[in-house]
């Protein structure tokens, strides 16, 4: 397997591992959307809390020009970290929501 389809494995895995937990509250599914043509990757919550409608992207990560941007982390230990953890190198990975004059300081990639 080369190296992106490797590392759109471990986005899928990590991603779905997330959606396996339920919610404690509320009829709230967590659901991946994976766009591996466009590489394009969602985690997103979809459902009811009493008479309030949840709609929302939890994670958002795209492949542009061979590396991984986190567009969006609402995760508690940073969804970076665990692709880390997954095999996917530090220095592939770029922090989207930062910055780009902070991006220097997170210790992942610029760009």
């Amino acid at each position: 397997m080369d190296t992106l389809n490797s590392w759109r494995q471990t986005i899928e895995n990590v991603l779905g591992e997330y959606a396996s937990i339920p919610y404690a509250y509320g009829d709230i599914q967590t659901e991946v959307i994976s766009d591996r043509e466009n590489d394009h990757y969602l985690l997103v919550n979809v459902g009811w809390r009493e008479s309030r409608r949840i709609y929302g992207s939890l994670v958002h990560i795209d492949i542009i020009d061979g590396k991984i941007w986190v567009q969006q982390d609402g995760t508690e230990d940073g969804i970076a970290n665990e692709l880390v953890e997954g095999g996917i190198p530090r220095d592939m990975i770029v922090l989207g929501f930062r910055a780009p004059e902070v991006r220097q300081f997170t210790g992942f990639a610029m760009a």
